[in-house]
């Protein structure tokens, strides 16, 4: 019996090895696609003050006299905001609008393109946009820019949480964390490289490896299961390989009734099907898009009207650092899913929302007494809105059933893009108003 058992123990050494070092590529891979996919989108959010400030510089002819709007340090005006003309959310409404419009349309049509051809578009829209915006020179090629990473961000987002169905469910923390790590590594890239003398357009320049790392990601690190549909389109199979099922089953112990992750019956969706699936998922898009409103209301709409005129950074300087410390608290969280979760999403809306009333009525009143006070305010906004992001599309996909979990996936991702959306449109009375004082 000794020597059955030292033989059966032997092919299964392979296979294990085998499948911890698939879910170690897939895991990365994932990490990796979340940073690739989300690094262009934050880069023009943090770049948003400078884009501005350089085209009103470029396009302002030099005999004017300065607006009333200019910058408080050199005592040239009464008002106590440093503001552009154009508040930083007219890049935001570049940054997200597209992107709304591919998440409200495309989960109906997207599973008729392969998911190969979806990774390709998505790598050259995220080159064109750095490209544009380095080159640009004039307010229209910057916004187009933006427009491109935008296009970039918004179809690789529902199209990698839709592919996560078919991996274990550690690969939804991966991606979170991965997006997360796209925040630090976008704001302090971009704030360190223009720190240390590097010209805003050069930085960009820089960043075309970003792309190239995406493709790298999907293409050769990912190990995808059969039923994955690579370059064309074909009929998915009932249930994945007795392999990837066995990895599923390892990664999380479900309970009783639950529905395995990457299994998806044969068939596309019905239209009745679908609207069912989209009424089940507004528990959780009201609360995604209620905590996204509040932070982008604070991150496009006052994060620029919070400045302290005589400290050691300069405006820019303030905002770029506000921008960075904010993704520094989405990472934490977006990469916290392995230690917690939290399934009372609205708790986290309506803390997100006192935040947003804070700063708020801090731009008004000018309570706060330092921009250090703001740095810790900033960080815990990233703390709420990361955790609410990875949490929603966590139990999305765990109380979803089989059949519905691609689309499910793909259709709420469009929360956060509706919340950010509303929140630029919020920010542009607001930020007439301030800097009208």
């Amino acid at each position: 019996m000794e020597q059955a058992a030292s033989v059966n123990a032997d092919p299964a050494q392979p296979s294990d090895s085998n499948g911890s070092c698939s879910k170690w590529r897939d895991w990365t891979g994932f990490w990796l696609l979340g940073l690739c996919n989300n690094f262009a989108y934050v880069v023009m959010l943090s770049a948003a003050h400078d884009i501005l400030k350089e085209q009103e510089s470029a396009n302002a002819p030099s005999p004017t006299p300065a607006p009333l709007t200019v910058d408080v340090q050199a005592g040239n005006s009464s008002s106590p905001y440093d503001c552009n003309p154009v508040s930083t959310a007219a890049v935001l409404l570049a940054d997200i609008l597209p992107t709304l419009i591919i998440k409200l349309a495309a989960p109906c049509v997207i599973h008729k393109l392969p998911y190969g051809f979806r990774v390709l578009f998505c790598a050259l829209m995220a080159a064109t946009s750095f490209l544009l915006v380095s080159f640009s020179s004039a307010m229209w090629m910057s916004i187009l820019g933006v427009v491109f990473a935008s296009v970039s961000a918004g179809l690789g987002e529902l199209s990698f949480l839709s592919l996560t169905v078919y991996f274990s469910r550690d690969v939804l923390g991966a991606w979170g964390s991965g997006t997360g790590g796209a925040g630090v590594a976008g704001a302090f890239l971009y704030s360190g490289l223009t720190q240390v003398g590097l010209s805003p357009q050069v930085t960009l320049q820089i960043m075309l490896v970003v792309p190239v790392a995406l493709l790298i990601s999907y293409f050769f690190l990912l190990a995808p299961p059969p039923t994955l549909p690579q370059w064309r389109e074909k009929q998915y199979a009932a249930v994945v390989s007795e392999e990837r099922q066995q990895l599923m089953d390892d990664s999380e112990e479900e309970e009783p009734g639950e529905s395995t992750p990457g299994t998806r019956s044969s068939g596309p969706l019905t239209p009745k099907e679908k609207l069912h699936v989209i009424r089940g998922l507004m528990r959780f898009v009201f609360p995604l898009a209620l905590v996204y409103f509040a932070e982008y209301f604070i991150n496009q709409g006052l994060m620029e009207l919070l400045y302290f005129p005589n400290v050691f950074l300069s405006h820019a300087e303030q905002y770029r650092w506000y921008q960075a410390l904010y993704q520094v608290g989405v990472l934490v969280s977006r990469s916290s899913l392995c230690c917690i979760k939290i399934r009372k999403l609205w708790v986290l809306s309506l803390l997100q929302v006192v935040n947003a009333l804070l700063l708020l009525l801090a731009v008004r009143f000018h309570f706060l007494p330092n921009p250090w006070a703001v740095f810790a305010i900033i960080l815990y906004e990233g703390l709420l809105g990361g955790a609410a992001y990875v949490n929603t599309f966590y139990f999305i996909s765990k109380e979803s059933e089989d059949r519905h979990r691609e689309f499910a996936m793909a259709a709420a991702s469009v929360g956060d893009s509706l919340g950010i959306a509303l929140a630029g449109l919020a920010a542009f009375p607001v930020h007439r108003y301030f800097c009208s004082l």
